[in-house]
Order: C-alpha cells, then sequence, then structure tokens
C-alpha cells in the first residue's frame, strides 16, 4: 500500500516539465545567467539555498549572493539524474554532477531542488547543493 495514489506520482507532464525546466537551469547556472537563475527561484523570505559553502534563507539572501559571485563559468557533466513528482504541484530533482570552475580541477556533488507550482508558475523552494569528499 501507498501514500498515494498511483496516478498522482510522477504525473509525465510534470516530470517533463520540471526536466524541461531543469535543463533552463543548468545552462543559466553554467553560464552565470544571473537573471534566469533568480526567475527559477521563488521570490519569498521562505525560500532556503544551501549551497557549496553558504546558507541563504529568502530569496533577496539568493540573489545577493549571486550578484555577488565572481562571473564564473561552469562544465558540468551530469548523471543519475531524477525528477519525481507528487501529484500536479510539487516535484524533487536530485542530481550528481562532476566538473566545476573552468580552469579548475573537477569535483563530483550533489544537488537536490524542491519545485512547487505557484501561481508565478513553476519555481525552485528549496535547493541543497554539496561537494562529495576528495579521495586521497
Amino acid at each position: 500500500m501507498t501514500d498515494q495514489n498511483d496516478a498522482e506520482l510522477n504525473n509525465a507532464q510534470v516530470v517533463a516539465t520540471i526536466t524541461q525546466l531543469y535543463q533552463q537551469y543548468e545552462a543559466a547556472l553554467c553560464d552565470n545567467d544571473v537573471a534566469t537563475m533568480d526567475t527559477l527561484f521563488w521570490e519569498s523570505p521562505h525560500v532556503v539555498r544551501f549551497g557549496l559553502m553558504e546558507n541563504l534563507y529568502g530569496s533577496e539572501a539568493v540573489k545577493l549572493y549571486r550578484q555577488s559571485r565572481p562571473g564564473f563559468k561552469l562544465k558540468r557533466t551530469l548523471s543519475n539524474f531524477t525528477v519525481t513528482a507528487f501529484g500536479t504541484d510539487t516535484a524533487i530533482v536530485t542530481v550528481e554532477f562532476f566538473g566545476g570552475i573552468i580552469d579548475r580541477p573537477p569535483r563530483t556533488g550533489r544537488l537536490t531542488q524542491v519545485w512547487r507550482q505557484l501561481p508565478a508558475g513553476w519555481k525552485i523552494v528549496s535547493a541543497h547543493v554539496s561537494w562529495l569528499p576528495q579521495a586521497f
């Protein structure tokens, strides 16, 4: 027995939409397209983004971080990309990545995003990015 009706889990349209939006986010991240990244995050004091070395609470903190970050570009290879949709208004993205800032040694990391369908459209309401420990 499951907690949710099978018809509500992994709705094909939601999975396709979130996959497309994540691809847009990934391209914006790698190109340091701050404006696009800002539009994909929830405009709210309740949004949270835990980054590689920062904890950001609220959309203003997320925007200030992105604006103050150096204008570097990233190159990453993605693996184990998944979208799990719960009904038609919530989805979770998980992905592993390898790479990083161009001209620096690549690293392996992981990312989780919670997306929510809001009146303004699909938005990231929570995100967490972390590096895996480096082998010595």
